[in-house]
């Protein structure tokens, strides 16, 4: 059957500011100036100033962007870096990258997000660092996370890839996911809530250091042209996409705001079904929603995905299997720390429904009864 909603309607959303973005890229195509430049240097300001820190400094995706911040942070080879085994592979990916040790930890089954109390259990004299993960749009509970970080000299590194503009209350203050840990990481990718046209990540923190080292590191290790300080990599967010995201930027808090209001709608029209559970937003969080991910009861999770598919609707898994489970990791360096119950039922029950800034109601009407009909 041909669908009837997309997963992330791009096209539509970009047809809105079409002008915008021609003007912006035929700029790149006049100036020639493709690498680096004015358009990357503003967008930078723009980003920093959103998030809420001091710097910074974009690179090429965001994998890159958490290799970088971990190299940031000097540890010695092997150290223990907690992170959660129910993400996207690029954080363990990142940690093991950096010649460091990932220690999986449980989420909460309901903020699919590390807790404070499963980060302090997992902390050994050899955890030196904690990729903490912003999932799906929600911020962890980093008030908590923090002082149980302080207490232990952990340093947080804060991947907010999927949540780019979601905020928690630390000590009665909102701030932006990315601002409250030493180092944050987000990722442009396309679907994301701020995202670009290709790849593209950044890395944000308010330390002097930290930014000079890590613009450089991205560079090639090259702080002056030709002389190379260090060994870096070559990571590089483009004139063209910065333009492009410099466009978006304006328009960030609106498409947040229509995920919100999407996702309110679907909890509304959701709240009865007795077969799944909608998610849930902790308070003290500003919740972004680059997904609506329930959970699926009573191991019906992929006949309901089927069922969805035969009426035109799709919808992903994210994510079907723990990382603690993939065969590339159960061969590399690691440590599984408690059990990851939450994890492991997460992954047979988790199915996001379409989510994106062009969702209508009409349309969140006709997914939601389906589900009703399969539950029927």
């Amino acid at each position: 059957m041909q669908k009837i909603v997309e997963m992330c309607d791009l096209k539509r959303q970009t047809a809105k500011i079409r002008s915008e973005i021609d003007a912006s890229i035929n700029e790149s195509i006049e100036s020639t100036a493709f690498i680096k430049g004015a358009k990357v240097a503003e967008f930078e300001k723009n980003a920093a100033a959103y998030i809420g820190t001091k710097h910074c400094i974009s690179v090429g995706n965001g994998t890159d962007a958490l290799y970088i911040a971990l190299m940031m942070l000097n540890l010695a080879p092997g150290s223990e870096v907690i992170t959660p085994s129910f993400t996207f592979v690029a954080t363990a990916e990142a940690i093991l990258r950096a010649g460091l040790k990932p220690v999986f930890v449980d989420v909460s089954d309901s903020s699919f997000n590390i807790e404070a109390d499963a980060f302090e259990a997992a902390i050994t004299p050899d955890t030196k660092a904690a990729i903490i993960v912003h999932l799906f749009g929600q911020s962890a509970e980093m008030d908590s996370i923090m002082k149980v970080a302080k207490r232990h000299s952990v340093d947080i590194i804060e991947d907010f890839c999927q949540s780019f503009g979601a905020a928690y209350d630390v000590d009665g203050k909102m701030k932006k996911a990315g601002s409250i840990g030493k180092i944050g990481c987000t990722s442009f990718f396309p679907s994301k809530n701020l995202g670009c046209f290709g790849d593209g990540g950044a890395i944000f923190t308010d330390d002097d250091t930290i930014a000079d080292n890590a613009r450089a590191f991205a560079n090639h290790g090259m702080r002056v042209k030709y002389t190379y300080d260090s060994v870096g990599v070559n990571s590089r967010l483009d004139a063209m996409q910065a333009g492009i995201l410099n466009v978006k930027m304006k328009y960030v808090d609106s498409y947040l705001e229509a995920r919100r209001k999407a996702a309110s709608t679907y909890r509304k029209m959701l709240s009865e079904v007795d077969g799944i559970i909608v998610p849930s937003e902790k308070e003290g969080c500003l919740h972004t929603y680059n997904q609506f991910t329930i959970r699926v009861k009573d191991g019906k999770r992929d006949e309901l995905k089927a069922f969805l598919e035969e009426n035109g609707i799709p919808s992903m898994i994210y994510y079907p299997y723990p990382i603690h489970q993939q065969k590339a990791y159960l061969e590399s360096p690691h440590r599984i720390a408690g059990n990851l119950c939450n994890t492991e039922k997460l992954c047979k029950e988790v199915l996001s429904l379409p989510m994106h800034t062009e969702l209508e109601e009409g349309i969140i009407e006709t997914i939601t009864s389906k589900i009703k009909r399969f539950f029927e």
